[in-house]
């Protein structure tokens, strides 16, 4: 009976099948045999196996646009994680005039990365924006982004945080809106400090959320683009190139399609590795909170 259940269902699930296959399957097979090929314009491609990830793995550039994403990501990550959780910590004891504030925490989601994009480049434009002139009117350094590319950073990793701390708050807010009060009301019974109570009770059960949102962070901020390319292009110098960026110069700039799809199952590869290990985590730790 169940096998013939599951034939009548095969027609229904077949429009499924054929669009994962269309647009998942396929092209990762094209672009594994495309990263095994040397291809531009106008050439036939030439198969010369491992060649361009080795070629990727040598670049100086590549080597450079990896410590740039690796330090956005470490940086940006963990301060939008450390804001979230003290966000969804004030949210949940309690906090005045807490939808208007809850409104204005999610609002940056509702903002398209061009439009945030562009409303930041002007806020912090080194000649006329509008908080450049006010950190030059209180005597504070200002952020030249335009010729500094450690100030560039600085103002990518600021806008990164900005535009997905929506994302890890609102998980740590549920997270914590499905504890128990009658646990904290034990803890505070038995004597313990609310910063007790915070190590005790609200980490280890916040401890799979915390996995989760990291988990999907680390990736998206991984695959870092728009923020990089729409604010900067990569400069000056190419000093502020992420890996995505290294990936759209080598395929829309020099036109090296091989080497650019070795670059981007470099970052599939990685993605998967962070995704493995955070996953090895969260099984960790939902198997200790169930014993």
């Amino acid at each position: 009976m169940r096998t013939r259940s599951a034939v009548h269902l095969m027609p229904l699930l077949a429009p499924v099948h054929v669009l994962i296959l269309s647009v998942i399957v396929l092209p990762s097979i094209y672009v594994i045999w495309l990263s095994l090929t040397q291809s531009t314009f106008g050439q036939a491609p030439t198969f010369v196996g491992l060649e361009n990830y080795v070629h990727v793995l040598t670049d100086p550039a590549f080597h450079s646009a990896l410590w740039n994403t690796v330090v956005l990501v470490v940086v940006a990550v963990h301060v939008e994680l450390a804001l979230a959780l003290l966000l969804a910590l004030l949210f949940a004891s309690g906090l005045p005039f807490r939808r208007l504030l809850l409104v204005a925490v999610m609002a940056p989601y509702a903002v398209s990365e061009v439009t945030a994009v562009v409303m930041w480049r002007f806020l912090f434009d080194p000649d006329a924006g509008p908080i450049t002139l006010m950190l030059q009117a209180l005597g504070l350094p200002i952020l030249d982004w335009s010729f500094e590319p450690s100030h560039a950073m600085i103002l990518i990793a600021l806008l990164t945080i900005w535009m997905h701390l929506p994302f890890t708050f609102i998980i740590l807010y549920a997270a914590r809106l499905a504890i128990p009060n009658e646990l904290y009301e034990a803890a505070r019974i038995d004597g313990a400090t609310p910063l007790q109570a915070f190590r005790r009770v609200t980490l280890p059960l916040l401890g799979p959320a915390i996995a989760v949102a990291l988990l999907f962070r680390y990736i998206f901020a991984f695959r870092m683009f728009s923020e990089v390319w729409l604010l900067t292009n990569g400069g000056p110098a190419r000093m502020t190139e992420v890996v995505a960026v290294y990936l759209y110069q080598e395929a829309f700039s020099y036109n090296a399609f091989g080497t650019a799809a070795a670059t981007a199952w470099i970052m599939v590869i990685v993605a998967l590795l962070l995704a493995a290990g955070y996953v090895f985590i969260l099984r960790k730790q939902v198997s200790a909170n169930a014993h």
